[in-house]
């Protein structure tokens, strides 16, 4: 059965949801879909990955921005990142196994989508990671959604469609940027087209980005 908090976890890096082939072994997942090398984050925040969770350490770094945002504060690194208070809006009530399931899908997808931004991967390449991902110690399931899903054309305006709440809107964009710190040129056209989709301020955008950096700070 299709899980796509599970999901979720392997793309942030976390492995909580079952310690599949990537997880703390550096974001094997993620680095595959951006062809980058593993990234600060996952390793920085390993310990608050193991025990919230990909779905609560993307909300808690989309709160913390927030929370900076909106006091015009830095971004400073964080050593052990907490998940958003649960009446915040930044996650589903723990109890709400299928909003907690819808959000997680969604930002597995801006993940997706974050990684084919570069436009830069031919047939060839492409071909060689589906490869690589159908290597990977996954259950079947996750396998053909990331065939599809990567597949698919990039589609901005449909991913920011989907999203409900401001809130969700700040998850989504803390999702394609943990995929891409840093940004490539084209990347960073993606990320500029996709705060205006959602709608964000783009100071708001500005400290997502410095808070997803800071968090992989030494």
């Amino acid at each position: 059965m299709f899980d796509s908090k599970r999901l979720l976890d392997e793309l942030v890096g976390s492995g909580a949801a079952g310690g599949f082939a990537g997880g703390l072994a550096g974001g094997a997942l993620a680095s595959l879909l951006t062809s980058k090398k593993p990234g600060k984050q996952a390793k920085k925040l390993a310990g608050s990955a193991i025990k919230v969770g990909g779905l609560a350490l993307v909300g808690g770094l989309a709160y913390k921005a927030w929370q900076n945002y909106q006091k015009g504060a830095k971004a400073t690194p964080e050593e052990a990142l907490q998940p958003p208070p649960s009446d915040s809006g930044f996650l589903p009530a723990a109890a709400d196994a299928q909003a907690g399931a819808v959000l997680s899908l969604l930002l597995a997808k801006a993940m997706i989508a974050a990684a084919k931004a570069d436009g830069q991967i031919d047939t060839a390449e492409s071909q060689a990671i589906l490869e690589q991902i159908n290597g990977l110690d996954l259950p079947a399931e996750d396998k053909a959604f990331l065939f599809e899903e990567y597949g698919r054309p990039l589609d901005i305006a449909a991913l920011a469609a989907e999203v409900r709440t401001p809130e969700h809107a700040a998850e989504v964009y803390t999702a394609s940027a943990w995929m891409l710190d840093p940004p490539s040129p084209p990347e960073r056209f993606y990320l500029d087209t996709l705060g205006r989709a959602l709608g964000l301020d783009p100071a708001l955008a500005q400290q997502i980005e410095a808070t997803v950096a800071a968090s992989g700070a030494e």
